[in-house]
């Protein structure tokens, strides 16, 4: 939590009005009880309406000026408290944004939103509430007990009794409750987790009628949150209640003792009323204290789950070569024995793959699910990195590459289409920020989109909704295909992005890539063997291995993993009846 403060630089004038100002309203509210206590020793014991009113006056003056210190110590303290916050969300997301795959794996999405959202308001109303009532709470229970001194000395030794009984209480209770709002925020965590699975699996959930087992396991997790919610606000609650016990004791006997005193001619009846007017002061600002110190405690504990995303370090190591958009005129992309073990995992997920691809050439990748095709295409703008081997880009490892001028090269469509809300022609700008209306449409043609597109209201300027929800799923495959192909990238890698296209429509794709002017070196990954048998070369996965490599007519020759799928696809044109 310490490290996090650094966000808090260009603050400094803010964290230090703020207290300061709550300090004034603090030393003005000292006085209160003494005004009390003039008027009634000297104005009512004397009858002098004059001097009641002046000191009436002076109250409304002291409350006024308080008021004033109080909103000028909430304007700065709101101020530092949410640029502080600004500050660090920026910083966490940046950082979530640099990490690699295997760590965004690793932690968890749910997880990583929870910690920009929650955690971070968390902080900052730790924040807030520290630089308010962090020195003034103090300030007021200890400058209490002095004015307490100031006004009968004998008396005041209860203060000394009760201010070190009642900071056990608190200071116990807080040391108790910081490792279980840890438990809370993990289970908090579950929750969340859950929530999104539903919320983005609703379809499914509803085909395979399971909304009863969704919502008895959403009401378990909901339930063992709720739980440990209430264990810690039970002991947190402990605290108004032992408080209040400690400090009415403590003006019970400040009663008793100032009455016998009185009794005696020792003190006036005016100091007694300011005694008990000094504990009451003692009490709010303890209940103050109380609810800062739960607050404080959640924050920290926010805080230290920030600080462990921070402490995350990227395993890919970014290099710094950054060669020249279009330099060369001939690109490769070359395996060396490459093999990858996911973070955790046991065994390899991709072992001694070696071949080499280059500018023109259309490299189809097929296997089984789990075979590791998708992995493979994944090494080559380093979403992974080879753990074995080598992959080379123009004959340089690609660790060696700068990861934005690297990934500038390359256009990528994953599995899953994702788009974003904005218009059609914003969602193309991000393969190409600059990209003119000629160069779009160039894309959408290529890319089997162009005519679906026409016929939407507005064209280019369309709306996507999020996650391209309005569009169809092979509409969305087209768009980002289109997205790609309009950086005119050098190395092309399309992982089963035509898996929700009818053959007719995947056939005029590939036909229209082939016939590219500048043909990148593309790399096809996909289940059918229709969309990959025309391919250069073929290379065929199994269980992470290369069980062959070739062309479609070669493999069904030599390799029978190959000549099993094709079978699996195609067994009419090929003459064999079920087994």
């Amino acid at each position: 939590m310490k490290k996090l403060l650094v966000y808090l630089k260009g603050y400094e004038k803010e964290t230090v009005l703020a207290p300061l100002f709550k300090m004034l309203e603090a030393l003005f509210e000292l006085f209160v009880p003494l005004v009390m206590a003039a008027v009634i020793d000297t104005g009512i014991a004397r009858g002098d309406r004059g001097y009641i009113v002046q000191m009436c006056l002076l109250l409304i003056a002291l409350g006024i000026i308080g008021l004033v210190c109080s909103i000028t110590a909430q304007f700065f303290a709101a101020r530092a408290a949410t640029g502080f916050s600004t500050r660090l969300r920026h910083a966490l997301f940046s950082h979530i944004q640099g990490l690699s795959y295997t760590e965004m794996d690793t932690v968890g999405t749910s997880t990583l939103i929870t910690r920009m959202t929650s955690d971070i308001n968390q902080v900052q109303s730790g924040v807030n509430l520290v630089l308010r009532l962090f020195l003034r709470s103090p300030f007021i229970v200890f400058g209490a007990m002095i004015m307490a001194f100031t006004v009968d000395a004998p008396s005041a030794w209860i203060f000394v009794v009760a201010i070190p009984l009642l900071s056990v209480v608190v200071f116990g209770i807080m040391l108790w409750t910081m490792p279980l709002y840890k438990k809370v925020q993990s289970a908090l965590d579950g929750v969340l987790r859950l929530t999104r699975e539903n919320l983005s699996g609703v379809r499914v959930i509803r085909a395979f009628n399971k909304e009863r087992e969704e919502k008895a396991r959403f009401q378990a997790e909901n339930e063992r949150l709720t739980g440990l919610q209430k264990f810690v606000g039970r002991i947190s609650g402990l605290m108004n209640p032992i408080t209040y016990v400690i400090v009415n004791g403590a003006i019970v006997a400040l009663l008793y003792s100032g009455a016998v005193r009185v009794e005696s001619g020792a003190i006036t009846q005016g100091a007694v009323v300011a005694l008990v007017n000094y504990m009451s002061q003692i009490l709010v600002e303890l209940v103050k204290l109380a609810n800062l110190i739960i607050t404080v405690t959640k924050a920290i504990a926010c805080g230290n789950r920030i600080q462990s995303v921070f402490e995350v370090q990227n395993s890919l190591i970014p290099g710094e070569y950054s060669p020249e958009q279009g330099g060369e005129a001939s690109h490769c992309v070359e395996f060396q024995g490459v093999g990858l073990t996911y973070a955790g995992a046991g065994n390899e997920s991709l072992t001694d793959v070696s071949f080499r691809a280059s500018t023109g050439e259309t490299v189809g990748i097929i296997g089984g699910t789990g075979s590791g095709k998708t992995s493979l295409v994944n090494l080559i703008p380093r979403f992974y990195d080879a753990t074995r081997g080598a992959v080379l880009y123009d004959g340089k490892n690609v660790k060696d590459y700068a990861p934005e001028a690297l990934r500038q090269k390359i256009g990528i469509v994953p599995q899953k289409a994702v788009l974003f809300a904005d218009t059609i022609a914003d969602n193309l700008r991000w393969g190409k920020p600059d990209a003119t209306e000629e160069e779009m449409w160039e894309a959408l043609t290529v890319a089997q989109a162009r005519e679906f597109v026409e016929k939407k209201e507005g064209g280019l300027s369309a709306p996507v909704s999020q996650g391209g929800k309005n569009l169809s799923g092979g509409q969305r495959q087209r768009l980002t295909i289109a997205r790609a192909l309009i950086r005119r990238p050098e190395v092309l890698i399309l992982d089963d992005s035509a898996s929700a296209l009818d053959f007719a429509t995947d056939a005029a794709l590939r036909r229209a890539i082939a016939g590219m002017k500048e043909k990148p070196v593309t790399f096809i990954v996909s289940q059918r063997t229709s969309s990959i048998m025309h391919a250069d070369r073929i290379v065929v996965l199994d269980d992470g291995e290369v069980a062959g490599m070739g062309t479609h007519e070669q493999l069904l020759e030599s390799c029978p993993v190959y000549q099993e799928i094709y079978d699996s696809q195609f067994r009419k044109q090929s003459g064999k009846g079920e087994k």
